[in-house]
């Protein structure tokens, strides 16, 4: 007991606007988590914007990860050999009480003024957490001196169902209450950090894969602007989400599917949250295909309302609201290795000639041919799982993420930094390559952890060179360090790209023929 009570009064203790919290400390870092930055989101506050967490007397506990939001239902489970390849999942429980954050260190009251980096999760609007082991903040927090924040937010039906049109004012923020939840989490950043030894005045939002959606919107939306000051997309450009059109289709054949009168839309919160859940697939289906399908992403994601989104976040053009932003931004090599790890034509090397064009030819269409030759001219001696990997790579990811850079860079306001990620992983006899994800145990310095980077020669070493480089990027806006080579800005001229490997370099407008042929089958 008395050393119970010794642990408790060593425990590191911030005041917030809300009440004080008692943390803990390991390393050096001091580590707060599962602080509440809003009230739970069931029942009346469903659908509704955020609202305020209730305050508190005397300390709280912040030393366990809370809960997380409600998951989309029936995703297969990952073949055996991929389940831990990222590391373990969070196995804190779900629930519509799941606005919370967490916040990593180095100095508590020491007058620190230190780069904020604040972490959205990956999971396409759907799915994900901000309490995953390999995105703790720690270890990048003590590298690069700053202080790292992950936020829990609602997803898929619960952040994202547009009922504005269908059931009036009262639903007005319903189509994008989960970026709102995001807006509420850097306010209370604002209003907070100081306290965690960090500087509201420079503040870093950094996600991947949907979270680099995530970024892609804020950067979009008014009601965020002036609440960071740099931004990292990680293979999750994002130029279009929903439109008003599709927010009201899909509403429509939730109500239809749940049984729920037109209009009624209050009903809705009072529907159990698994039955809610449970409606998406069937809602989409219902709504068919997107318009554009290599640009629009994500049903159940934000929805362009007029008001919290005013316009698409980067089509036809870079949002003006965010012209003084600097953006980093990038992604892997072969993306889509990844994805395909679950195919078991593509995990078993048993692609056919006829299977390679038929797929490629899916997301190419006319072009599907083309595409397949251009891959075999880039890549010679490349296998056809090789090919399907590099093609998909090019038409769910690259193409993106290079128009969104161009799209940036072309208003001259901000320095854009292209990267790709080219180390390969040795994991799984090295069928997943430079896989989707794969960045986050560099970026947040953890390599020991994931399956994907555990005991592999220089991967140490690359984390290190990665997670120092966010670490600069969010302190100057410019990534420039001495682990690395010059870095030029990314400009329509250039196309300056550092590829990050076991000899990291510059590569000017790489895959130059596939960037142009991917251009122009995703615009057309």
């Amino acid at each position: 007991m008395a050393n119970d009570a010794m642990a408790i009064a060593a425990s590191p203790i911030v005041e917030t606007a809300d009440g004080k919290l008692r943390g803990a400390v390991s390393g050096g870092i001091h580590a707060f988590k599962g602080i509440p930055y809003g009230a739970p989101t069931g029942g009346g506050n469903r659908f509704m914007a955020p609202r305020p967490p209730a305050t508190w007397a005397g300390v709280r506990d912040a030393l366990d990860y809370r809960g997380h939001a409600p998951q989309l239902p029936g995703r297969p489970e990952r073949r055996p050999e991929l389940r831990t390849i990222l590391g373990p999942a969070d196995a804190t429980p779900e629930g519509e009480d799941c606005l919370s954050l967490n916040v990593w260190t180095p100095g508590l009251g020491d007058g620190g003024q230190r780069p904020v980096m604040v972490w959205l999760h990956g999971g396409a609007f759907a799915y994900g957490s901000g309490n995953r082991a390999v995105t703790e903040g720690a270890n990048l927090a003590r590298r690069g001196d700053v202080v790292v924040v992950s936020v829990n937010h609602r997803l898929n039906i619960f952040g994202f169902l547009h009922l504005a049109d269908i059931g009036g004012e009262r639903f007005a923020h319903s189509g994008n209450a989960g970026m709102l939840d995001q807006i509420a989490a850097l306010e209370w950043v604002r209003d907070n950090i100081a306290g965690f030894g960090g500087d509201p005045g420079n503040v870093t939002i950094f996600g991947e894969s949907g979270g680099g959606g995530k970024v892609s919107v804020l950067l979009a939306m008014p009601a965020a602007q002036g609440l960071f000051h740099r931004a990292v997309i990680q293979s999750g450009a994002t130029l279009r989400v929903s439109t008003r059109e599709r927010g009201n289709a899909l509403a429509e054949a939730v109500l239809k599917e749940l049984g729920i009168p037109h209009g009624d839309c209050a009903r809705l919160q009072d529907v159990p949250a698994a039955t809610l859940a449970a409606a998406i697939a069937p809602s989409s289906r219902a709504a068919g295909p997107r318009a554009l399908p290599l640009l629009d992403r994500y049903d159940f994601g934000p929805v362009v309302d007029g008001a919290d989104l005013p316009a698409q976040p980067f089509d036809p053009e870079a949002p003006a609201i965010s012209d003084g932003i600097p953006l980093l931004i990038g992604g892997t090599r072969e993306e889509s290795g990844f994805f395909l790890g679950d195919d078991d034509e593509v995990w078993n090397r048993a692609v056919t000639e006829a299977s390679l064009r038929r797929r490629i030819g899916a997301v190419a269409g006319a072009d599907g041919d083309r595409v397949v030759d251009l891959y075999r001219t880039l890549r010679p001696g490349a296998s056809r799982e090789d090919v399907l990997i590099g093609a998909l790579t090019g038409s769910n990811f690259w193409v993106r993420s290079v128009l969104l850079a161009e799209r940036k860079a072309m208003r001259g306001k901000a320095p854009v930094y292209m990267y790709s990620l080219d180390w390969r992983s040795p994991a799984c006899d090295g069928r997943l390559q430079a896989h989707h994800a794969m960045d986050l145990p560099f970026v947040f310095d953890t390599p020991d952890l994931p399956d994907t980077t555990k005991d592999a020669p220089g991967a140490a070493e690359l984390a290190a060179t990665v997670s120092a480089t966010w670490a600069t990027f969010a302190r100057n806006g410019n990534p420039a360090n001495p682990a690395l080579p010059d870095w030029p800005t990314y400009t329509a001229e250039n196309r300056a790209t550092m590829v990050f490997d076991r000899d990291c370099r510059v590569v000017t407008d790489p895959d130059r023929d596939a960037r142009l042929l991917w251009q122009k089958i995703a615009t057309r």
